[in-house]
Parts: C-alpha cells; sequence; structure tokens
C-alpha cells in the first residue's frame, strides 16, 4: 500500500533550502505583479513560498475528502510535519521568519481539516453475507389415517 507524503513538504524543503543552504533573505523581490496605471506590487521570496503552502494545502483538504480519504498514517505524517516546522521555528534561530510562522499554520490547518474531515465521512461497514440455503422442495402431507 503506498502512504501519500504531506504535500506542505515541498514549500517547508523550499524554505529550508533558502534559509541554510542558500542564505537568501526573504525580502528580495522574486518578481513584480503590475497594477493599474504605475503601480505594481512586488512579490517576495517569503510570500512566494506561503502562497505556495496555501495551493498545496487545498488539494491536501481535496485529498482528504474524496471517497476513501487519507488514511490514519497519513494524518499522523501531517502532524509530524506540524510538530517538526513548529519545533523549527521555536529552537533553530536561523529559521525565525513570519514565512515559517505561516507554514506551521498551514501545517495545523491541513492536521486539523484532515482529522475534522474524516470523522465526518460516513463509517462504511462491509458485512460478509450470509449464505442462503437453496430451498428445500415441499413434499406433500401425507394423509392420516
Amino acid at each position: 500500500m503506498l502512504v501519500g507524503f504531506p504535500l506542505l513538504i515541498i514549500p517547508f524543503a523550499f524554505f529550508n533550502m533558502a534559509v541554510f543552504l542558500l542564505n537568501m533573505p526573504f525580502t528580495e523581490t522574486v518578481f513584480s505583479i503590475p497594477l493599474q496605471r504605475d503601480r505594481e506590487m512586488p512579490v517576495d521570496l517569503g510570500d512566494l513560498i506561503v502562497a505556495t503552502g496555501i495551493l498545496l494545502l487545498w488539494i491536501e483538504l481535496i485529498k482528504a475528502v474524496r471517497p476513501g480519504g487519507k488514511s490514519m498514517i497519513e494524518h499522523v505524517i501531517s502532524f509530524l510535519l506540524f510538530a517538526g516546522m513548529a519545533a523549527e521555528l521555536v529552537f533553530v534561530p536561523e529559521a525565525e521568519s513570519p514565512t515559517l510562522l505561516l507554514l506551521a499554520v498551514l501545517g495545523f490547518v491541513d492536521f486539523m481539516a484532515g482529522i475534522s474531515a474524516r470523522l465526518a465521512q460516513p463509517k462504511m461497514v462491509y458485512q460478509r453475507p450470509i449464505p442462503v440455503q437453496p430451498a428445500q422442495p415441499v413434499q406433500p402431507a401425507s394423509p392420516r389415517s
């Protein structure tokens, strides 16, 4: 049986690569979105990582509410990811940023929404069918004397 992995590990991995491998500041503008007239909205690295996390959270919620849903093992893995994000936020000084805080919030929402969706789904009980005995031919009653 294949166990799916939580998709929020992708933006968490990008965050860790940016912080620990590339030493990139999260205030660096990645691209700008043109607005009306001569204005534009800059999108920095932290915004891009959080936006990716939100889109992946939407996919996680779709996975959780589909028939069959996610298994409990996948919910446990989601919880471990959330716990890892929270622990890194608290214990690793280099990782202290609003971006990681928002990723941890997304991880918490993923875990709680997955559990809530699982509890709200109707329980499917499969019972083994009772074997039906073939009908016995009815014998005429003997006349009483």
